[in-house]
């Protein structure tokens, strides 16, 4: 992965005067026609504002969903342009094209500060396939390229890798925040580190866990995929989610974690219950005990208990993935009681916390603490790959080797 020290900021860039498309994700989801959560548009909202600010025509690009290369009236970001002049207070113009002389037209007459949005990449098939003729029509409309999607960075599409062969390229304030964040997790972490990895499967993480064995101290499991842990242990798991043709896999990566001197905790205890809906009889059960007609839906006290007491031997935490049931009430007890612990350390300056995915993100704000965090990405594939170690193209492309320090 690319290192923050060299990417170039465009903060760093004299853009007065100059036409600078900007790559942001504002796939947001929407409802007849209505943006129903405009996080996205609001955490790009100042990149565009910073740049209208310091005299740059401002040409936003972006995708809008699944449109298969062809124009679709109902993927059209005109509702968009609108919600993002309501986060800017400012007009932003929506241009019904993304390339060629009906793009080049609606441009033509922006002034210094003005900000503009072009109609859906995907509605040409040459975004996703990276195709260098859609990419030189993209950089003709512009003198500079800035990347402020880092959660658009794992594909090599033609607005994300391509047109940074073509014009001077640079990483917006979200895209530079996302890699300092993550760069002081795990690239160059202050140890112990701690990865608490959740969710419902192991075989979607196989990856991940292999990749933090090497790099953590402690790695936490929790989620359904504990189950399949457990189960690897020789423990019953009852009607669990649990992936038994997995337990191999398991088996390995506790063996390559304790041969990297990564400690790996399991659940100690476990709350199971015998459906799986909100208020269903439930029963605090030692994990190797699980009854045979339950399944394990979240972490019982004991296990709460001992993560705070590890936690608060740490200084990283990189977490992905619930510990339990949590959109289920009462299973989410365990995920909320160490999202509230991590978040009061974090605020006591004792640990660094960067988490991500859409579940930990959902799983944060239902307990209140997103904002306590140091660090919450709303990146889900690219988030995954970069805890994989896998290089993103969308980064690579901006990395400038002279740019490198001894450090680095």
């Amino acid at each position: 992965m690319a290192e923050p020290l060299n990417v170039r900021a465009i903060e760093d860039a004299d853009v007065r005067g100059k036409t600078v498309l900007v790559r942001a994700d504002l796939n947001v989801p929407m409802e007849g026609g209505r943006i129903t959560d405009t996080t996205r548009i609001d955490r790009f909202a100042p990149t565009a504002k910073m740049l209208s600010d310091k005299g740059a025509r401002v040409v936003v690009i972006s995708h809008f969903g699944r449109p298969k290369g062809e124009a679709n009236p109902d993927l059209s970001l005109a509702p968009v342009a609108k919600g993002l002049a309501i986060s800017l207070g400012q007009p932003v113009r929506f241009i019904p094209a993304s390339i060629g002389e009906a793009a080049q037209s609606g441009l033509s007459t922006m002034a210094a500060g003005d900000i503009a949005l072009l109609e859906n990449l995907r509605f040409h098939a040459g975004e996703e396939a990276n195709d260098p003729g859609f990419a030189h029509q993209l950089a003709a409309l512009g003198d500079l390229y800035v990347n402020d999607a880092f959660s658009c960075a794992h594909r090599a599409h033609a607005s994300t890798e391509g047109i940074t062969k073509l014009l001077p390229s640079f990483a917006g304030p979200s895209l530079m925040a996302e890699l300092t964040a993550l760069s002081a997790a795990l690239d160059a972490p202050e140890r112990p580190v701690a990865a608490l990895v959740g969710g419902a499967k192991v075989s979607s993480k196989i990856a991940v866990l292999e990749h933090l064995v090497s790099r953590t101290d402690l790695l936490i499991i929790g989620g359904g995929m504990a189950n399949t842990f457990l189960y690897a242990q020789g423990h019953q798991v009852g009607k669990s989610l649990c992936e038994e043709d997995l337990a191999d896999t398991a088996r390995t990566i506790m063996a390559a974690a304790e041969k990297a001197g990564c400690e790996v905790l399991l659940p100690i205890d476990v709350v199971a219950a015998d459906a799986f809906k909100a208020g269903a009889h439930n029963v605090v059960t030692p994990a190797d005990q699980a009854p045979a007609d339950m399944m394990i839906l979240d972490v019982g006290p004991a296990s709460i208990e001992a993560l705070k007491t590890k936690l608060a031997t740490c200084k990283t935490l990189l977490w992905n993935g619930p510990l339990g049931a949590f959109e289920i009430d009462p299973f989410g007890t365990g995920t909320f009681a160490i999202a509230k612990a991590a978040a009061e350390l974090t605020k006591a300056g004792k640990l660094v916390t960067v988490a991500g995915g859409g579940d930990t993100v959902a799983a944060l704000n239902a307990a209140g603490v997103a904002d306590d965090f140091t660090y919450v990405s709303t990146a889900g594939g690219a988030f995954l790959e970069w805890m994989e170690g896998k290089e993103l193209p969308g980064v690579a492309a901006l990395t400038q080797p002279e740019l490198m320090t001894e450090e680095a």
